[in-house]
């Protein structure tokens, strides 16, 4: 909180009682001229008033009445330049309290010269109009000025931005009303609003009026030659927000969103009235938040541990976990800048919270269990990982080294040190991987069952699953957005390629989420929502550029790389979804009752210890341990998954 030495605080209150008592002032001398203006009209229309003589005295209490209610019911307290009917209902219930009060005060005080009640009342009318009037200065002068300019001169603004609002609620009016006071500088003319409510057509907005649903959208464009459209509705579902993206990218408008209020606090939005389309809009999920149903309890004031805390999604869960109010958060990571620039954003929005770097190689044991053994974690995140999947085809070596030798690293480690919960970040590529990283990610889940199978294990052990992350390093997404700024071409692997699609905070928020719902040895599976074909979301961000796919920008098809899937599954025809407190979570069974830990762990040192020349060859070796023999399914129907080596025995 900024400070102030004690002269500057004096000269504030100074100033600001200097304020309110000439506001109080002016309002005083608008009373003042209402009453006398009440005096001259009943003057002129009723006789009986010919000879009436004015009490100036009465008048003037009169009218100081108005001004100390209108300073108790906290009209001064306001700041008015834009207008509302908060702030007119305001003013009416002081008004209707110092009419009340001024009639009960005539009639006690019985004065001869005492004002008249038709005084009274059209004088406090009069006050009411001119007390609201001179609040609305601002806005009146504009809409004014405008007005003279337009219809006097028939000065209208040179080549204006013309705008088509869809929304004629509240974000659309206060849009509507900044974008007017703009026309100083000829920018922006608002043609009309979109609003589904039929109720509303015909009516106008803010000077402007209210001309179709967004069945009109295509037409009314095209009518009045419409260069902007800006959708500034927030309460709305995915769907339907995507819908109406969809209508307006088939027309030649450039389309901006007018952002809610989480995204106004967010350092990106604070200086810009609005936003391009994202490609959060375009995939067109509903936003989650937290579940009534889930007790977060289990996460909150503890010692937590994030590893790979400088990645997409290890960040965000520091970000996120950080409202949790942990005891200490310990972000750990390899990569020094990444960590450094976390932990200065982290300790400039939470300098009260104990935050701990641990710049850590989670391949070597010894000083992770340094970390381990200093701060005694609670709770661990693992997200620390090698992900990129074409890449890891050609250094195998590497995704066995991070991927595994790391996570068996971490998940011993948090049973020696008798960790409360551990999470591990899997992905949907450790669903019948055909890849050496998700193969890695497969036998990591596998790692937590093992060690969930042991009696002496306290730690509950989870691992959660989710599709592809907007706006994470290396994803399509930002890669798409580069390309579109260079002019080109927009490389997609395959025309009919797919997958999930979720926001980083969405999918961190139901990590935490699961984090506090498992007992131990499960497996957690995002609801994805909708599959996306990528070259439909390239389409869509070039059009939302206002260029032409094929045309303006060419996309390129590039062939399916080693380890690529065609399409992502979240679990496989053996694993069986089952609800869980979340409706966005689901749980699966994957386990086989003939698990043998001892030959598993024994086949994992063996792989850790391997170098490997080519991923091929790294990825038969992984898929020996982790492909079971068909299995027939149990009384429940849930099929078995899970075998260590092809010559385990099948028991009975």
């Amino acid at each position: 909180m900024e400070t102030y030495p004690n002269g500057e605080i004096r000269n504030l209150r100074l100033r600001r009682a200097w304020r309110i008592g000439l506001n109080i002032a002016v309002d005083i001398i608008i009373a003042i001229g209402a009453y006398l203006l009440a005096i001259v009209f009943l003057i002129l229309t009723d006789g009986d008033y010919v000879r009436f003589r004015v009490p100036f005295g009465n008048l003037l209490l009169n009218a100081c009445v108005l001004a100390l209610s209108l300073l108790a019911f906290g009209v001064y307290r306001r700041i008015w330049q834009r207008t509302s009917g908060h702030g007119v209902m305001l003013i009416v219930n002081a008004m209707l309290a110092a009419s009340l009060a001024t009639i009960v005060l005539t009639a006690a005080l019985r004065q001869q010269d005492a004002l008249p009640l038709q005084v009274i009342i059209l004088g406090n009318v009069g006050s009411l109009v001119g007390f609201i009037a001179i609040r609305y200065r601002s806005r009146l002068a504009s809409g004014l000025r405008w007005r003279w300019r337009a219809f006097v001169f028939h000065k209208f603004p040179s080549n204006p931005t013309r705008v088509l609002i869809v929304g004629a609620g509240e974000s659309g009016q206060v849009l509507a009303w900044q974008l007017k006071h703009r026309f100083r500088q000829n920018l922006y003319q608002v043609i009309g609003f979109i609003d589904d409510d039929v109720t509303k057509r015909g009516m106008y907005v803010e000077g402007c009026p209210i001309i179709g649903a967004r069945s009109d959208i295509i037409e009314l464009a095209e009518r009045h030659n419409i260069d902007l459209i800006v959708v500034a509705i927030h309460n709305i579902s995915g769907p339907s927000f995507r819908e109406i993206l969809t209508i307006c990218e088939k027309t030649k408008a450039l389309i901006k969103v007018v952002p809610d209020i989480q995204e106004m606090v967010s350092a990106q939005h604070t200086t810009e009235v609005l936003r391009d389309v994202q490609a959060e809009d375009l995939i067109g999920r509903t936003p989650i938040t937290q579940h009534e149903s889930v007790n977060l309890s289990p996460v909150k004031a503890k010692v937590i541990l994030v590893t790979g805390a400088a990645g997409s999604i290890g960040s965000e869960l520091s970000r996120q976990i950080m409202s949790y109010a942990p005891t200490k958060l310990v972000i750990l990571d390899n990569n020094e800048s990444g960590l450094y620039d976390l932990a200065v954003e982290l300790t400039t929005k939470h300098p009260e919270i104990h935050l701990v770097e641990a710049l850590v190689d989670i391949t070597v044991r010894q000083t992770l269990a340094e970390v381990f053994q200093t701060h005694q974690p609670q709770i661990v995140f693992h997200a620390a990982a090698y992900k990129h999947v074409p890449m890891l085809e050609h250094y195998p070596s590497e995704a066995v080294r991070v991927n595994l030798r790391g996570t068996r690293n971490l998940a011993h480690l948090a049973q020696e040190f008798h960790v409360e919960r551990f999470v591990l970040i899997s992905t949907d590529k450790a669903v019948k991987p055909s890849s050496v990283m998700g193969a890695s990610k497969r036998l990591c889940e596998l790692m937590l069952h093992a060690l969930s199978l042991q009696p002496e294990t306290t730690t509950r052990y989870a691992a959660v699953r989710f599709g592809n992350v907007l706006g994470s390093r290396g994803s399509v997404v930002p890669t798409f957005n580069r390309q579109i700024d260079r002019g080109g071409p927009v490389t997609v692997t395959h025309q009919d390629m797919t997958r999930y699609f979720m926001s980083i905070p969405e999918a961190v928020n139901l990590i935490i989420h699961a984090a506090s719902m498992t007992d131990g040895d499960d497996i957690y599976v995002l609801q994805m929502g909708e599959v996306v074909r990528i070259v439909d979301l390239a389409e869509r961000m070039i059009r939302l550029r206002g260029l032409r796919p094929y045309r303006d920008i060419e996309i390129k098809f590039t062939g399916i790389r080693p380890g690529e899937k065609m399409h992502e599954e979240l679990f496989n025809e053996i694993e069986t979804p089952n609800e869980t407190l979340h409706p966005n979570i689901m749980q699966v069974n994957t386990w086989r009752e003939d698990f043998e830990s001892a030959r598993f762990w024994a086949e994992i040192e063996t792989l850790v210890n391997t170098e490997f020349g080519a991923g091929a060859e790294a990825l038969a070796v992984m898929t020996r341990i982790i492909t079971p023999p068909p299995a027939p399914a149990d009384s429940n129907g849930i099929m078995n998954s899970l075998r260590v080596g092809q010559d385990v025995p099948q028991h009975t």
